[in-house]
């Protein structure tokens, strides 16, 4: 199988994610009840303000994880998801509980080149299979790009983020997250 052919795949892959989450969406704007289900991934990244942002997502209001990161920055995960595609989707939010503007440290973006050189993201979050002792990395495309949100700089004080991350699937559903400034914590794949 070509790489060119592989990458038409993921960007195939990507696109029926982007347009069942916009599906969802949409059919999630009628006046009913909340069912207790949750919405479908957001493939892009939307900034709001306010103390509990999951909640007017229609997200539960337990976390599965909470993590302290420098100069207020926390991160609550919302969702650690498998796709029949092979794939884990992270999905939380980046909140500042600071009193000020903080620059996002450039240290979540990870040490490697191809992902830095495209701009800041999440792309140093890994997951850790303890069991079989393998580090799992975000994905990227073939340009070097990371599957996660990207082109975030700056979080004014009291303003969250919605922030997702996908990663190959692991053959276990307990796995450790870690992102480089912040608290790791265990997570439960579900899916």
């Amino acid at each position: 199988m070509s790489m060119r052919f592989t990458a038409r795949a993921r960007r195939g892959a990507a696109a029926l994610a982007v347009v069942a989450a916009l599906a969802g969406g949409a059919a999630g704007c009628g006046g009913g009840g909340d069912d207790g289900k949750r919405p479908d991934h957001p493939a892009s990244a939307a900034r709001t303000t306010g103390s509990n942002p999951g909640t007017q997502e229609g997200r539960s209001d337990q976390p599965l994880a909470e993590l302290r990161g420098s100069d207020g920055l926390g991160l609550q995960i919302t969702s650690a998801q498998r796709d029949s595609g092979g794939f884990v989707t992270v999905d939380g939010t980046l909140k500042n509980d600071g009193s000020q503007s903080v620059v996002i440290p450039s240290a979540l973006s990870g040490n490697e080149t191809e992902i830095i050189k495209n701009g800041r993201s999440l792309g140093g979050a890994t997951l850790v299979d303890p069991k079989g002792k393998k580090r799992y990395y975000v994905l990227r495309d073939t340009d070097g790009r990371p599957l996660t949100t990207t082109g975030f700089s700056t979080l004014r004080a009291g303003d969250t983020l919605a922030v997702f991350m996908q990663f190959p699937a692991p053959p276990v559903n307990e796995v450790e997250f870690q992102l480089p400034t912040f608290s790791s914590a265990t997570l439960h794949i579900s899916g």
